[in-house]
């Protein structure tokens, strides 16, 4: 607990976590200051059903558990909880400001338009180079840790504080205590240098208590469902928006095998990924996924189960939150949101990058996504999937 009134900036997202981050916070002695991203992100007008199929559903804070990209989304209830899509809406501002307004703390929205849009440009360029983004790690490191601390900085906050689902302790980030709804993996871009003024005040906590606290203080969301969706694709039609950037990379192509044979043709790389099994249009009598996407040849190559299997990865542009490694160490590599980490040698190289090689191999290691490595608890850092 602090020892005087020190001041903290919160993202407050109209979410329940977050709210219950700030609830927290204030009964915890801070000097709280509420914000709100403004992305300038509009949902769109329904429009008919296109041909391209859904990319597939991700979550709030990464990708989704599978690499495959296209499952078709059923149409939700109204009032279920797969209602609430997205995250930044007018509607989630209206939240945060009534929630500020209840434990009577300053709130204000910064605008994050420009940031953005930038943002857009990178996931859709990672498409068009045959990649699988992860917005979501790139807007905390990016965006959204970068403008709380110049924010905090002047305002004079002490600390910045989220509602992710990490911790911080000893100047090392740690997994949440609630490994079902753990979001380290999605922070460990941000800089080692600003550990010591993070705050996850729900870190320790379930979703359950989460929520129990959200009704304690009669919170107007806390029956609100977590967003499921990247933020800026509300609607989860992947392709729309990858269309409205980049018309190119929807150029017809060749479905080939691993030995090259022509299997078919596809409508555009941007409608596959890595271990998509669903979706393909093709039928050879078995099971079977895609293994390799050719920008160059405008080819998707089409495998066995077997062809997924990968013992090895590059990773670039790592990012460590320990001291930096001077030879090869253990630990534990997960490769995607919902990947169970797994034990590996990781081998550093010059230029920011590491060779990753698993004790046993993992199925479909996608390029663009981000590699997370643990030591137990303790996020030692990551890097981008070459």
């Amino acid at each position: 607990m602090p020892g005087k009134r020190e001041k903290v900036v919160v993202a407050m997202s109209g979410g329940v976590d977050s709210s219950v981050a700030a609830c927290l916070l204030v009964e915890q002695g801070y000097e709280v200051v509420g914000l709100f991203m403004r992305t300038g992100v509009k949902e769109p007008e329904p429009v008919a059903a296109c041909s391209l199929p859904l990319l597939q559903r991700g979550t709030k804070g990464g990708s989704s558990g599978t690499a495959g990209l296209r499952q078709p989304a059923s149409p939700a209830a109204p009032g279920s909880a797969r209602e609430h899509k997205g995250c930044c809406s007018a509607s989630d501002a209206s939240d945060a400001r009534l929630v500020a307004g209840m434990l009577g703390i300053p709130f204000y929205p910064l605008n994050f338009e420009r940031e953005f849009d930038s943002l857009i440009d990178y996931f859709t360029a990672e498409y068009a180079r045959g990649r699988t983004p992860n917005p979501c790690v790139v807007c905390n490191d990016k965006l959204k840790f970068g403008r709380l601390i110049a924010y905090a900085d002047a305002v004079g906050a002490d600390f910045i504080a989220t509602g992710h689902y990490a911790r911080v302790q000893a100047s090392r980030l740690l997994r949440a205590v609630d490994r079902h709804k753990d979001q380290s993996y999605v922070l460990f871009g941000i800089e080692r240098a600003i550990l010591d003024r993070l705050v996850f005040p729900i870190g320790e906590l379930t979703k359950p208590q989460v929520r129990a606290i959200a009704k304690r203080y009669d919170l107007p969301n806390r029956e609100k469902p977590d967003s499921v969706e990247i933020c800026f694709v509300p609607d989860r039609d992947y392709a729309r928006v990858v269309r409205e950037r980049r018309p190119e990379v929807f150029a017809e192509g060749d479905v080939v095998n691993r030995s090259g044979e022509v299997l078919g043709r596809h409508n555009g790389l941007a409608n596959y990924t890595i271990g998509q099994r669903r979706g393909l249009g093709i039928a050879v009598g078995r099971p079977v996924y895609v293994t390799h996407l050719d920008v160059e040849s405008n080819t998707v190559t089409l495998g066995d189960a077997d062809d997924l299997l990968e013992r090895e990865l590059i990773a670039d542009r790592v990012n460590y939150l320990v001291d930096a490694p001077t030879g090869a160490f253990r630990a534990e590599a997960k490769i995607r949101y919902l990947h169970s980490a797994a034990p590996a040698w990781v081998y550093p190289l010059p230029g920011c990058a590491a060779r990753i090689a698993f004790d046993q191999p993992q199925r479909a290691v996608t390029p663009g996504q981000a590699v997370v490595l643990y030591d137990d608890d303790v996020v030692l850092g990551g890097g981008w999937i070459r």
